[in-house]
Formats: structure tokens, C-alpha cells, sequence
């Protein structure tokens, strides 16, 4: 357990690093078997220790010291769905998170899998930390391994901590390329 609760701080140092999370936003958690591992609410992801990873069950019964982050719940409600989930980075990285907060769709593009949608899935905001937020995520991301939290951020899932931090940094990326395109394209031609 050890090694596990090390990968998550390494995660978590990671993307802070990347800028897909600031202050104390975002959240990274990692099941084994019935126990979850998940950061503690209110710190931030930058300079975590061993000591402040929080063990869960999976009806939520905090089995270590610590307060879990507020998101507990939606991290659990998306075990509960997935037995293919062991890992969930939940980011605020500012381009996605744009999207988030815009009219606009974010494109799905190559890199993780084929294109089987358009767009990457989207739910429509619910407070964070709420049960409402929990059953909406959990049933948003079907089967996806991406979703769009509106006005809000990024939930990604994988079967490993570190491909759902790839999978995070790739859809910050994508992001980031399509705002670009979009400033281009609405820029005016300079002769």
C-alpha cells in the first residue's frame, strides 16, 4: 500500500507541476480491492506527504487520520459503476476548464483510442461535493474515460494512476490546441 499511496503523490505533485491544478483544486484517487485512497480536501496537491493520503471504504468510512477530499462520494459512485476503474484524477486545468464554462463542445481527437464521438461527454454542473454530483458523473461517463464537469472541470479514469494522468495532461493539450485554432480562425487576415 505504501508504493500506492507514493504513486499518488507523485500524481498529484505531477500535475500540479503541469499547471491542471492551483491552490488546493482538484483531487486524485486510487482503489485497491475495497479500500480507496484519495487526497485530503482543503491542501494542496503540490507537497503532499504519505501522511495525508486518506484510506476509504467504499461506503465512504474513513479507515485512516485525515478529512478525504469533499469529493469523496463522486469518486465512489464511479468505482461502484466501473469495476474497470482503479484510478480517477479530477483536475481544473484552465483550458479544458474554459471549455467547461463555455458554449463550446471539446473535440475528442486521437491519442487515446478511436474516435467513436464527436465530442468528449458533458454533464451539466452540480454543486461540488454533492450526492446529485456524485450520480450525475457517475452516470455520465458510461463507459467514457473522459468527462466534462460544466463549469467546473475534468474528470479522467483509467485503470492506472499513471495513464488517467496522461489521459489529463492529453485532454489539457487538446484543449489547449482547439482554443488556438479558434483565436486563429477568428482572427483577422494581416496582409
Amino acid at each position: 500500500m505504501k508504493k500506492n499511496i507514493a504513486e499518488i503523490i507523485d500524481v498529484s505533485n505531477e500535475i500540479y507541476d503541469k499547471g491542471l491544478v492551483s491552490g488546493k483544486s482538484g483531487n486524485i484517487s486510487a482503489r485497491f480491492g475495497n479500500v480507496v485512497a484519495i487526497t485530503p480536501t482543503l491542501k494542496s496537491l503540490s507537497k503532499l506527504c504519505e501522511e495525508d493520503i486518506v484510506l476509504v471504504d467504499m461506503e465512504g468510512n474513513v479507515l485512516t487520520k485525515g478529512k478525504p477530499s469533499s469529493e469523496v462520494n463522486m469518486h465512489l459512485e464511479i468505482y461502484k459503476k466501473r469495476s474497470d476503474v482503479n484510478a480517477i484524477v479530477h483536475t481544473h486545468s484552465p483550458y479544458a476548464t474554459g471549455f467547461a464554462f463555455s458554449n463550446k463542445n471539446l473535440k475528442r481527437l486521437e491519442g487515446f483510442g478511436p474516435i467513436v464521438t464527436p465530442y468528449l461527454q458533458s454533464i451539466d454542473y452540480e454543486k461540488p461535493g454533492s450526492d446529485e454530483l456524485a450520480k450525475s458523473a457517475s452516470e455520465g461517463l458510461g463507459n467514457e474515460d473522459v468527462l466534462i464537469l460544466k463549469n467546473h472541470g475534468v474528470i479522467c479514469v483509467s485503470d492506472s494512476l499513471k495513464e488517467a494522468m496522461l489521459l489529463a495532461v492529453f485532454v489539457e493539450e487538446t484543449a489547449k490546441t482547439q482554443f488556438i485554432t479558434f483565436m486563429l480562425n477568428s482572427a483577422e487576415d494581416i496582409d
